[in-house]
């Protein structure tokens, strides 16, 4: 769902050496959104086998993952959505609205020639089909790393996991994790150490860190259920702030 944590979060930088040996349960969904809409030709279009398979996400999985475990001993669980919750269905339409939309401005954008401004579009307009996670399950299943099926989100699973101690943390660019209860989170777990910004053309540099629930929990003084207590009014605080906005002269 992506939840935003950030005004009220606590979180530790790290290297990647620091997690040398770690077994982390990834987000699988997450990580191959971020390579399916990075990963492109020039004009926006995702890259594909002589079959017009895609195979962006692929590119970027397999080099990440090898890169992680030959270079850091980094070791991944990689966890896959099930069938997503009923409360999860306007967020689903809500996306594939955008991405509707965004398919059109990219249309737009190739047919006028603007190469800069189709890329930007590109990124928010194809969805990550059940064709392209079985390529990913398998591709991972060749190289030996063990793959899950979540019976729903697979965030709440990885969270499950890590209270069990299956694997150290959960890995993963949301903070879904935390409010499922995992004891540790680890965001940007990256190779190259920066971020494309399509729509500013440029890159942000990006920096693993920890989140540890229950550091976080003794410093706000409160519990996990009321951590999703203050997620809620932490929503409701942006949705008045953007109303007001909305209502400014301009």
């Amino acid at each position: 769902m992506g939840f935003n944590l950030t005004p009220i979060v606590i979180k530790q930088q790290l290297t990647l050496n620091d997690l040398w040996g770690r077994v982390l349960a990834v987000d699988a969904n997450n990580m191959l959104y971020q390579f399916l809409a990075l990963i492109r030709m020039r004009d926006g279009k995702p890259f594909t086998d002589p079959a017009g398979h895609v195979t962006s996400h692929l590119i970027g999985l397999v080099f990440r993952t090898t890169r992680l475990l030959a270079e850091f001993d980094i070791r991944p669980v990689f966890v896959f959505d099930g069938k997503p919750p009923t409360q999860k269905a306007s967020t689903l339409k809500e996306r594939h609205l955008t991405r509707a939309k965004a398919r059109k401005d990219w249309e737009l954008a190739v047919n006028r020639g603007d190469y800069a401004a189709a890329w930007s579009k590109a990124v928010r307009m194809d969805s990550l089909t059940q064709e392209m996670t079985g390529d990913a399950k398998r591709a991972l299943s060749l190289l030996g790393i063990p793959v899950v099926q979540a019976p729903q989100e697979g965030e709440a699973q990885a969270a499950h996991m890590a209270r069990r101690g299956d694997v150290w943390a959960a890995n993963s660019r949301d903070y879904d994790s935390v409010l499922f209860g995992a004891p540790r989170l680890i965001r940007y777990l990256t190779i190259s150490g920066h971020e494309y910004l399509p729509s500013k053309g440029t890159s942000r540099p990006l920096i693993p860190e920890l989140i540890d629930l229950q550091k976080l929990l003794t410093a706000l003084q409160i519990t996990l259920s009321n951590l999703s207590t203050w997620q809620c009014w932490l929503e409701l605080i942006s949705m008045k702030a953007s109303a007001e906005s909305d209502r400014k002269p301009h």
